[in-house]
């Protein structure tokens, strides 16, 4: 059960929406205007507001703004906003102040229902991101870009340069397009973004779009409304994008997204207005969208596996990550932080790393990156018998192709164009333990191409 105060001035209206209220099991006060709705505010310490906007003393979005400022005992209370006035005005007025949702008059009290269901559900994951958040303040340093090679410290400035325009522009925010090789630090890099923007109290939503699932990615990023059918029924729910309102919104591995879910992308970042699968009203969008890739996206646009407009809309500002073997001074930093930080979380003493295994290191190519740098000195902290790791603890094996080449040859110049496809197809899935995606990437194909093919071969 929840407890409910109305303050509208529609005596009819409230009395019906208290009642619809009541027999859902909920419990429900009315104010007749702002004077006695703060006094019950203060003294009923209600679950949700539902809050008119034309009120006999004043106006709503007065009281919204007085409720959302710092320090209010009721800064995070779910509020309502409804409104017959200015209609659409009105409702992104509402929602820049701070509030969870809006209705427009006359208004629908099974769309009420469940526009209140989605409330309290993003209420919800709204307070488990805070928790995380305060978590992660607790237990973890402050994300930072680490190294001092001319690259980083340029990516650093830049990175500080766009987040100060930003905020001083906060309701017009370009979306950052961040590139780079697999494991280089993307995502570390729209993490140290949102750290230092002025949404840095606001949730961070990291979507891989290379890990949605195909017959959901649009449900998953967009929202759903709730259906019924004799077959199934579905409740409302919203998508990724409406859960990082106010915050930042991560999309890595942008490439992966089919073509229909690219297009409803570019008219969120266009319009900022947002409509969930089989609803026909907008919602508002206000969140700072970063997106990352490891493919060329001119190439992709150019194959007709990219949207050229959405390319064009998100390569405003692009920052690439250079491959860790391109920023080798930044290695022994890199080294030494993760060092400490392996060491802090499995509760052992420090080890030190061996002048001739950080100058192999250095030497290494790196193929996994940063994300391979980071996985060998995990374990090699885990399995250092001496207070020392030598090089023979990092357990460094460098790929090399000539093995394989001898083998493989033989055999593709006996095969058709067909056979071969197939057999790299088999080959990818095989090295990557059949993860689609992973195998697409190393392909140089996208999610949907390489699916494709799989049906073509049945595989």
């Amino acid at each position: 059960m929840l407890n409910f105060l109305l303050i509208e001035d529609e005596s009819l209206f409230a009395k019906s929406v208290k009642r619809r209220l009541e027999r859902e099991g909920h419990h429900a006060k009315i104010a007749d205007n702002i004077s006695t709705g703060q006094k019950l505010l203060q003294s009923e310490s209600p679950d949700i507001l539902l809050l008119d906007v034309r009120l006999p003393d004043g106006n709503g979005l007065d009281l919204l703004t007085e409720i959302r400022a710092e320090g209010h005992p009721m800064a995070t209370l779910p509020v309502i906003v409804m409104t017959a006035y200015g209609e659409l005005e009105d409702a992104v007025s509402a929602m820049k102040f701070g509030a969870s949702d809006y209705l427009k008059k006359p208004v629908d009290l099974d769309e009420l229902m469940l526009t209140i269901d989605k409330v309290v559900h993003n209420h919800a994951i709204r307070r488990q991101l805070d928790f995380s958040e305060q978590r992660a303040q607790k237990t973890q340093q402050l994300i930072n870009l680490i190294g001092s090679s001319q690259q980083i410290m340029t990516i650093r400035n830049q990175a500080k340069q766009l987040s100060e325009l930003m905020d001083k522009n906060k309701d017009t925010t370009p979306v950052v397009l961040i590139t780079g090789e697999t494991g280089s630090g993307k995502g570390v890099l729209a993490r140290y973004f949102h750290q230092i923007s002025h949404r840095y109290d606001r949730p961070f939503v990291n979507v891989d779009c290379a890990a949605l699932p195909d017959d959901a990615v649009e449900a998953e990023l967009f929202g759903q409304e709730s259906y019924y059918s004799l077959n199934e029924a579905s409740k409302a729910r919203p998508g990724l994008i409406e859960v990082a309102e106010d915050g930042t919104l991560f999309l890595d591995e942008i490439a992966e997204l089919s073509l229909s879910a690219q297009t409803k992308l570019l008219n969120v970042i266009e319009r900022r207005q947002l409509r969930r699968l089989g609803s026909t009203r907008e919602i508002p969008v206000n969140s700072h969208v970063i997106v990352s890739t490891n493919r060329d996206l001119h190439q992709l646009v150019a194959s007709g596996e990219f949207r050229a407009d959405l390319y064009f809309r998100l390569n405003v500002v692009e920052i690439t990550l250079p491959p860790l073997r391109h920023r080798q001074q930044d290695i022994a930093e890199l080294a030494q932080f993760f060092i400490e930080q392996f060491a802090k979380r499995y509760g052992v003493e420090q080890p030190r790393l061996a002048y001739d295994a950080m100058r192999q290191m250095q030497q290494y190519d790196w193929p996994g990156n940063i994300r391979e740098l980071e996985n060998v000195l995990e374990r090699a902290v885990m399995l250092c018998k001496q207070s020392i790791i030598e090089f023979d603890d990092l357990l460094l094996r460098p790929f090399s192709q000539n093995d394989n080449s001898e083998k493989v040859l033989p055999e593709i110049e006996k095969m058709t164009m067909d056979q071969v496809e197939k057999y790299l197809l088999e080959s990818a899935l095989n090295r990557s333990s059949g993860n689609v995606s992973r195998a697409a990437r190393q392909l140089g194909l996208t999610r949907m191409a390489m699916r494709y093919r799989m049906e073509k071969y049945k595989l």
